[in-house]
C-alpha cells in the first residue's frame, strides 16, 4: 500500500484521534448533541487540520526551533480565525451552535500534535493525507457519537425522525449521556479494530 495511502488510512482507523488516541475529548463531548453538530465540528477541525498541516510543511524550515510552538499556535490560530469569520458570515447558526468551541480549535491538540509529529517532518503531500487522514477520523467520531445521542436522546438522526421523541431519553442529549456515549462506542471501536 502507498505511505500516502497508509498515512490517511491509519488516520482514521489505527490512529483515530477520539476512539483510539484519545485526543480532542472536549470538543468531541460538547458538540456532539446531535448528529449535524457532531459533522460540523468535525469537518471545521478538518479543514483547519489540512490547511495547518500545509503551511507547517512548507514553513518548517524556516522556522527557527526556539520557536516552533508559538508558531505553529499562530499558524492554526489564523486559518480557526479564517474559519470562523466565513462560518459567522455563511452560516451563522451552526457557528451559533458550535458556540466558544469553534475558535477553541486554535488550541486543539489533535491540530499541534500533527504539526510537531508529522507536518514538521514531512513534505506537503503527506502531510496533506495525514490531515485528511486525521481530520476523517475525527469527523467520522464526532458524527458517529451525535448519530448516537441525537437517536437516543431524541429519536431523531440529523433531525429526521426514526422513533417517536417520547422514546428518547433526554440524558443522552444532556453531558452525561455524551461520557455514557462514547464509552461504549470507544469499547466497540476497539473491539472491531483487534478482530
Amino acid at each position: 500500500m502507498n505511505n500516502n495511502v497508509k498515512t490517511l488510512v491509519n488516520g482514521i482507523i489505527k490512529d483515530n484521534p477520539i476512539f483510539i488516541l484519545l485526543l480532542g475529548l472536549c470538543p468531541t463531548l460538547a458538540t456532539t448533541s446531535s448528529a449535524i453538530n457532531g459533522l460540523s465540528m468535525g469537518l471545521a477541525t478538518m479543514f483547519v487540520l489540512i490547511m495547518s498541516n500545509i503551511a507547517i510543511s512548507l514553513l518548517k524550515n524556516l522556522i527557527p526551533d526556539k520557536v516552533r510552538i508559538p508558531a505553529y499556535i499562530v499558524i492554526i490560530a489564523a486559518f480557526v480565525t479564517a474559519l470562523e469569520m466565513a462560518m459567522n458570515a455563511y452560516v451563522p447558526v451552526l457557528a451559533d451552535a458550535l458556540g466558544v468551541f469553534l475558535p477553541l480549535i486554535a488550541v486543539n491538540c489533535i491540530l499541534l500534535g500533527r504539526a510537531e509529529a508529522f507536518a514538521a517532518k514531512n513534505k506537503v503531500i503527506p502531510s496533506i493525507f495525514d490531515g485528511v487522514g486525521i481530520g476523517l477520523g475525527f469527523a467520522g467520531a464526532l458524527t458517529i457519537l451525535g448519530i448516537v445521542r441525537e437517536l437516543l436522546g431524541t429519536g431523531k438522526i440529523f433531525d429526521f425522525a426514526i422513533f417517536p421523541e417520547t422514546f428518547g431519553a433526554l440524558l443522552f442529549v444532556l453531558a452525561p449521556g455524551a461520557f455514557i456515549a462514547l464509552g461504549y462506542l470507544i469499547v466497540i471501536f476497539n473491539k472491531l479494530q483487534k478482530k
